[in-house]
Formats: C-alpha cells, sequence, structure tokens
C-alpha cells in the first residue's frame, strides 16, 4: 500500500513561488513526486488558501488563471470537505496538542484523508498526532522520508 501525504498550502505556494529557490525547488520535487505516485492528499481549505495566497499574496502574483488551472488540476486529488466529523477531531486537536485552529484543522483533515505524513513548514518536523507524522518538506528530501 502506497503511503499518503496530506500537503500544507505553504508547501503548494513554495511550488510557484521563485523568490526563495531553494525552498522553490524542494518543494516542486515533492510534488513530482506526489503527482507520480498518487499519493497525495489535500483538503478544500487548502485549495482556498493557496488561491488567496498565490494571487494576492505573491509579488509578483500569479495570474488568476494560472490559479485557478493549478486548483483544477488538484481537484484530481478528491480534496476532503471539511464536515462535522472534522471540526471536531480539530477542536479536540487544538485542546490536546494546544495548537492553533487553522493548523488543528489540517491536522484532522489530513487524518480524516488517512494520511500517513503530512508535509508542512509550518509545524513541528518529526512530531506524532496519532497516526500522522509532520515532515518539513522543504528540509527534508523525499530519500530520507521515505527511507527506513
Amino acid at each position: 500500500m502506497t503511503e499518503t501525504y496530506f500537503v500544507d498550502t505553504n508547501v503548494l505556494v513554495y511550488a510557484r513561488d521563485t523568490t526563495e529557490p531553494e525552498k522553490h525547488s524542494q518543494a516542486r520535487t515533492w510534488l513530482k513526486h506526489l503527482w507520480a505516485n498518487r499519493a497525495g492528499r489535500i483538503s478544500t481549505q487548502v485549495l482556498k488558501e493557496y488561491y488567496q495566497v498565490v494571487t494576492h499574496r505573491l509579488d509578483p502574483g500569479l495570474p488568476q488563471d494560472q490559479a485557478r488551472s493549478d486548483i483544477r488540476d488538484l481537484l484530481t486529488w478528491r480534496p476532503l470537505d471539511i464536515n462535522a466529523q472534522t471540526l471536531e477531531q480539530a477542536w479536540f486537536i487544538e485542546d490536546r496538542y494546544k495548537t492553533s485552529w487553522w493548523d488543528a484543522l489540517i491536522i484532522a483533515s489530513a487524518q480524516q484523508a488517512g494520511c500517513n505524513w503530512l508535509l508542512s513548514e509550518d509545524l513541528q518536523p518529526g512530531q506524532q498526532i496519532e497516526n500522522l507524522t509532520i515532515l518539513n518538506p522543504l528540509t527534508t528530501t523525499i530519500n530520507e522520508a521515505t527511507s527506513p
């Protein structure tokens, strides 16, 4: 069975943002791997955040047509919709692990999607939250992550 990776918004953004070449390269490498292995997972929250950041916060911003095309491509990953179960799990995570609300929602989404790994620059690498392990894909290579 293929291990699955939930991708946080920042990884998708760095794959488009060329102002930090090392992070850009690492994010693109990870995304190519996830596409090739059909191992990437996201939520609708990630898609909404991605669109906002790449079209309004990046300098220069990504053209809306390109951002929309990216999102249409990512729809093939069948993004998880936030539902009552996701919210309940996020509240539990927020309370137990003292995370921010938005991080708790990402973690709950990754768990609900059945992922083994959560790729994020914003969370503590190596942290285990139940069956989910946090991994910073901008400082960890695919080989480092997949070797026993």
